[in-house]
């Protein structure tokens, strides 16, 4: 009986065939799953699918073509000549390990059919290079030596260097060891290959097998390779991208491909958390090919995320998008694990997040949590603080005029000691004419922020101090800052300009290192003698995270202040003590600099200055004749008492004592 033809791959017919089973295509099968909702996956992954699925319908105006059998005959060789190690737990409970052929996940068949299966109008292969981030576990690094393994033996191609390529040598043989294993477990690579090397294989060389001689091979290479000549790499599986600390390995690759027009770089990682480095650029570029932004019909693209509302620490069933072999290589029991501890140790958060759920992070290890930050982020409305009466504090980060500026003011409902509520909103300035420029070199989207109104971009090159002065003189009129923390750096030029204009802001010097200003003095205990208070960053930064963990601080929606917090990197001396570091900083930090300023004078003020309520019961504890605490009435409160109580919002009676203090307010006012 004749088989049934294949319907032309560019027709809806074709694509219902795949879903019927009469097409076996797992390429297109996985991409109609995934849209069809059926396969959990991220929004990058079902971008990837799109694009499969558009270039299917109208590929060939543009000169691709779909091959059906290049995408079946490597996902064959990977279940016909490759074998994987599995842990099982028999009958009595005892864990065994046992081989079994290597059946490529439908993830896994979609990536490497993609890669084999889409030719160019010459008939070669589409893809050169290919950007694969998926979460820790999901066997990325036995799929490489896969694909190294056909690249080798599959290929037909003569005298094929295969390289398993990272920034040291021993990273580089880690993951070549897990094509070694495949070669140890695979009758039909140990027939083709010959391994070679002391002690431990280095080298596995491809046999020919009509001429028995060596005909290309598979080895581990990195960037401290020395040598006048440079590899000429037919394929290039580069591994742990996120661990780069440069883009050396990269470019020693893509530069020993030059003249093949066949070759392939492979890149595999997990998230990271800089997007400054060379995964951070290669991630942010797959993902503008991805989403149509940037056009690169020679770029292969799989980001296996969560979406941004996901949050993996409270609903499992987000853990597939990170997760493709979920299940699989990688057990639910275990991650449980890490979410676990990550929830009980902060310092651990971030590599979770990196490592289990793909999610990129400000900086190695989170100084400031993701979950903790976006708990205080809040909607603020200043004018309503500023009715309320609340006392108004200013932090400011002046750039070296052609960065961030940041201006924050704090507000504190309550002043408690030690229990100090704050509200804040920042206020960002920046240069206009140099803002794409930075925006490419920070990898952050300022022109979209200044659009959205996140941060004013001031007209010229540079941040000039006479608009500057303009811009917080406006604020402060409004708001009344009674203090304002400034950084040294910039504020001698910014007082100056001030006085020309004969104008002052109540700015103090709030020091950046670790260097300790002393502001004043508050009385010690009888026979102590005064202690100092000072202003310091660490005691600021203390203060700052003490209110973030217990949920005293709230701040104004703005992602130019969520992308400082996330950047966050500190410095510590060797008494243990903290500091911003901006020379290590993930991205910009200045939003977070001015904010632990405001917080350091807010509290500095709150401890040393009166308060206008401490002023008025001082005033009528010395003037008020026949209002003692002897001639109070029974249950009344005096000056002293009422000036303590109003320092303290959690107490019974501070609702009584603030509305006498605003009687008398009232009273003087008439008076006058």
């Amino acid at each position: 009986m004749r088989r049934k033809a294949i319907p032309d791959y560019a027709s809806k017919e074709y694509s219902l065939a795949v879903v019927a089973g009469q097409v076996d295509d797992k390429v297109t099968l996985y991409c109609l799953r995934v849209k069809s909702g059926e396969i959990v996956a991220w929004p990058y992954v079902r971008a990837a699918c799109d694009r499969h699925l558009g270039n299917l319908a109208s590929g060939r105006a543009s000169g691709l073509q779909w091959d059906l059998q290049a995408a079946q005959r490597v996902i064959g060789f990977c279940k016909d000549v490759l074998t994987v190690l599995i842990e099982e737990r028999d009958d009595d409970g005892e864990v065994r390990t046992r081989t079994i052929p290597f059946v490529l996940q439908p993830w896994q068949a979609f990536i490497f059919g993609s890669l084999f299966g889409w030719k160019n109008r010459a008939g070669l292969r589409r893809f050169r290079r290919a950007y694969v981030e998926t979460a820790k576990g999901s066997g990325k690094s036995p799929m490489a030596s896969a694909l190294g393994h056909y690249m080798l033996t599959g290929q037909r191609k003569p005298d094929a260097e295969i390289y398993s390529a990272a920034s040291a040598l021993d990273q580089a043989e880690i993951a070549f060891r897990h094509a070694v294993s495949m070669w140890e477990m695979s009758p039909a690579l140990r027939r083709r290959l010959v391994a070679s090397g002391e002690k431990k294989v280095r080298q596995l060389s491809f046999i020919n097998p009509r001429t028995r001689r060596p005909a290309g091979f598979f080895k581990p290479i990195s960037a401290e390779k020395k040598g006048k000549s440079g590899p000429k790499v037919y394929c290039a599986l580069v591994d742990e991208l996120h661990e780069h600390v440069d883009n050396s390995v990269v470019e020693m690759m893509r530069a020993g491909t030059k003249g093949n027009q066949e070759a392939l770089i492979f890149e595999i990682t997990n998230s990271g958390f800089d997007k400054k480095t060379v995964c951070g650029q290669e991630h942010d570029t797959s993902v503008k090919i991805v989403t149509g932004e940037e056009h690169n019909d020679a770029w292969f693209v799989f980001i296996a995320c969560l979406d941004d509302d996901d949050e993996p620490f409270e609903d499992e069933s987000c853990w597939p998008k990170a997760n493709p072999n979920l299940g699989v290589s990688i057990h639910p029991d275990y991650i449980r694990e890490q979410v676990a501890e990550a929830k009980v140790l902060p310092s651990k958060e971030g590599i979770v997040r990196r490592l289990n759920f793909c999610q990129w992070t400000g900086s190695e290890k989170d100084a400031i949590p993701r979950e903790l930050w976006m708990r205080a982020e809040t909607a603020i409305d200043p004018d309503g603080l500023r009715s309320l009466g609340y006392r108004c504090f200013g932090g400011l980060d002046l750039s070296r005029t052609t960065d961030l500026t940041a201006f924050t003011l704090t507000w504190l409902p309550v002043e408690t000691k030690d229990a100090w509520e704050f509200v804040s909103k920042t206020w960002f300035f920046t240069p206009a004419d140099t803002l794409r420029e930075r925006a490419k070199k920070d990898r952050a989207p300022y022109e979209l922020w200044a659009e959205a109104g996140y941060l004013e971009a001031v007209p010229g090159k540079i941040l000039k101090f006479g608009w500057l002065a303009d811009a917080l003189l406006d604020l402060c009129s409004k708001y009344q800052p009674e203090k304002i923390g400034a950084d040294e750096y910039g504020l001698k030029q910014l007082i100056e300009k001030l006085e020309e204009m004969g104008q002052t802001l109540p700015c103090v010097v709030h020091p950046q290192g670790f260097r300790q200003r002393v502001v004043g003095e508050r009385p010690g205990q009888a026979g102590t003698g005064a202690e100092e208070i000072t202003l310091w960053m660490p005691d600021s930064i203390n203060k700052l995270e003490a209110a973030l963990l217990e949920n005293r601080l709230k701040v104004d929606v703005n992602p130019v202040m969520r992308m400082c917090s996330q950047g966050v990197v500190y410095t510590q001396n060797r008494t243990g003590h903290r500091m911003f570091d901006k020379d290590k900083a993930t991205t910009r930090i200045d939003g977070m600099v001015s904010l632990a300023m405001s917080i350091g004078v807010g509290t500095m003020n709150a401890e040393f200055q009166q308060s206008v309520y401490d002023q008025m019961a001082a005033a009528e504890t010395k003037g008020a004749a026949g209002d003692t605490e002897d001639d109070a009435e029974p249950g009344a409160m005096t000056p002293a008492q009422e000036a303590e109580i109003l320092r303290d919002s959690a107490h019974p009676r501070w609702q009584e004592a603030r509305d006498r203090f605003e009687d008398r307010l009232i009273a003087g006012r008439n008076d006058d």
